[in-house]
């Protein structure tokens, strides 16, 4: 399972890479000498800025769709789109995300990093966002990451539960 994991990170960094150096950097200013990588862009805010802005490619999404606890249900319904569109889009040579679907990706590939620092197993952390939680409402935490404000209760719940504050 590590071995895929990092066969998964590796391709990740390899697709970030790309999307900087050939399709970010036309639009905004970087130094297109350094390589970015997967965790280098989860990790500055002006790269988030600038590929939100940009829209994400299909590409991408399909890596960090894999990368990520969520089924294509799950992201059809974060995304506020139809499984139909979601296969329509991967049928499509160069699909790029609008901007706030772009947004809602990323914040879906920010909550599985913070989730898997706290629980260090995607099953778990799987587990954990599929069961009604007593500290948020008796609400799956799942049900709350289809908007910013739901999604920053989650990620301050899973920073104290990293921290060892249980409610």
């Amino acid at each position: 399972m590590a071995a895929v994991k990092q066969t998964l990170e590796k391709k990740l960094d390899k697709e970030i890479g790309i999307y900087f150096q050939t399709t970010v950097t036309k639009e905004f200013k970087f130094d297109d000498k350094k390589r970015i990588t997967y965790e280098d862009f989860l990790s500055d805010r002006m790269l988030i800025i600038a590929a939100i802005r940009v829209g994400i490619p299909y590409s991408l999404f399909e890596l960090i769709q894999i990368y990520t606890p969520f089924s294509e249900n799950d992201w059809a319904d974060l995304l506020d789109v139809s499984t139909k569109s979601l296969q329509r889009y991967r049928q499509a040579s160069q699909h790029y995300f609008k901007s706030f679907h772009s947004e809602k990706i990323i914040e879906m590939a920010e909550v599985t990093k913070l989730g898997l620092e706290v629980f260090e197993d995607m099953d778990k952390l799987k587990l954990w966002l599929n069961t009604p939680n007593f500290a948020l409402g008796k609400i799956k935490p799942i049900e709350l990451l289809k908007d910013s404000y739901g999604k920053d209760l989650v990620t301050s719940e899973l920073v104290r539960i990293n921290h060892g504050i249980l409610v």
